[in-house]
């Protein structure tokens, strides 16, 4: 691979409610499969757009394109026009429409013609400098603040008062609800049980999942809790948080969250 020199232009386009930016990182951005780097490059492009997770787009000299082989497999964005494919050859694996590039994009995405994305789950790791990342690229606009509240929380399910706080954790993370995070300490945890389920969020790291029994009612994966989270987001380590759809009630000041 030979570095490419210069970033890609950023790009900020709207039609109607839906919205697509393109900007470059300043991270260095490393792709790995099956035991060797595929892409490596610090000037990679970043997509974000409305509803979708962000993606990490590379200038060709930054990618081992000796590795791709094109496919017949088209697709087609109304945005950014026909989608070619290739797929992903090394060492006897390969990885069947791995990558996709939009060669001949309309006129406000001319500055994306050629570059190159990975689908995130069809190669092995990601690296944004030397900390390998998990789930998706994380979006720089999203945020993730943790605040300790004393307005009291409570889950309830069935008959039975499950948790009951005024030390919960409230996080606050862009466009998603906010989740309450509640020490086990708190917690009725004879109603609880580890599942076998696992989640990864590349902000907060690999969630373990709670099922919930209560007489002969049973909840799976009622709560997640970060046993082990990223070094951004410590201070819930251990909390418990509960979905509040699949409990009957969570109060907050004694107004109902969902359910």
């Amino acid at each position: 691979m030979t570095r490419a020199v210069a970033r890609t232009q950023k790009i900020e386009f709207r039609s109607g409610q839906h919205w697509i930016a393109f900007e470059p990182s300043p991270k260095r951005i490393r792709v790995i499969f099956n035991g060797k780097t595929v892409a490596d490059t610090l000037c990679a492009g970043l997509m974000r757009e409305a509803g979708r997770m962000p993606v990490y787009y590379f200038s060709r000299p930054d990618v081992r394109m000796d590795l791709m082989e094109r496919t017949g497999h088209v697709g087609r964005c109304q945005y950014r026009g026909e989608t070619s494919y290739w797929t992903l050859r090394l060492a006897g694996r390969q990885s069947e429409n791995a990558v996709w590039s939009y060669e001949h994009p309309p006129s406000d995405f001319a500055a994306i013609a050629g570059w190159v994305a990975f689908d995130w789950d069809k190669v092995d790791h990601w690296f944004e400098e030397d900390e390998e990342v998990f789930g998706h690229a994380r979006d720089p606009y999203h945020r993730v603040d943790v605040r300790p509240s004393s307005r009291e929380v409570r889950v309830v399910l069935g008959s039975e008062t499950i948790a009951l706080t005024r030390k919960a954790l409230l996080l606050f993370e862009t466009g998603l609800p906010t989740r309450y995070y509640i020490s086990p300490g708190d917690v009725r945890m004879e109603f609880l049980s580890r599942s076998r389920t696992t989640s990864f969020c590349p902000y907060k790291g690999q969630a373990s999942y709670w099922s919930a029994r209560i007489g002969d009612r049973s909840v799976e994966d009622v709560a997640w809790s970060y046993l082990e989270p990223l070094p951004e987001c410590p201070r819930i380590k251990g909390y418990i948080c509960f979905y509040p759809e699949r409990v009957d009630r969570l109060d907050v000041e004694g107004e109902t969250e969902g359910g």
